[in-house]
């Protein structure tokens, strides 16, 4: 392998280091979107059954306003693009079942991703090793 060759696999190698980093953070992110959601669900599954609830509201820096839930059938959904929605708590848990579902595909896309991108990474060392054997072996001792 010459040196030129030995270069390019280390940018190979760099690249695909980078690429697994990014997959780890975008899989990370998936997790917290999920852990989320099924709060979300298991709130609003909650409420439905105490309605009249009291909780705090979060208005900034830690700082929180203590209030009654006075609403036991509606929710306001954000649905993206800065666009929020009212629906019921049937149809919000449907909206937040199949946001799940859609992060659950994914999260499965970003594993398959990783996985290959590990073995990639494998066989780019193996073929490292390999190359500081054979310079070692060229190497007059």
């Amino acid at each position: 392998m010459s040196e030129e060759q030995a270069e390019q696999l280390m940018q190979q190698m760099q690249m695909l280091e980078t690429y697994f980093s990014d997959l780890s953070q975008r899989e990370a992110t998936f997790f917290s979107i999920l852990r989320e959601a099924t709060a979300a669900i298991e709130s609003i599954q909650s409420l439905g059954k105490n309605p009249e609830s009291e909780t705090l509201v979060p208005i900034g820096m830690g700082t929180y306003i203590p209030t009654k839930i006075s609403s036991n059938s509606k929710i306001v959904l954000n649905i993206g693009a800065g666009v929020a929605v009212e629906k019921d708590f049937p149809s919000a848990i449907n909206y937040l079942e199949a946001r799940i579902k859609e992060i659950e595909i994914a999260l499965q896309d970003t594993a398959a991703k990783k996985q290959d991108a590990a073995n990639r990474l494998e066989q780019g060392r193996a073929q490292m090793n390999q190359m500081m054997q054979a310079m070692q072996q060229q190497k007059p001792g």
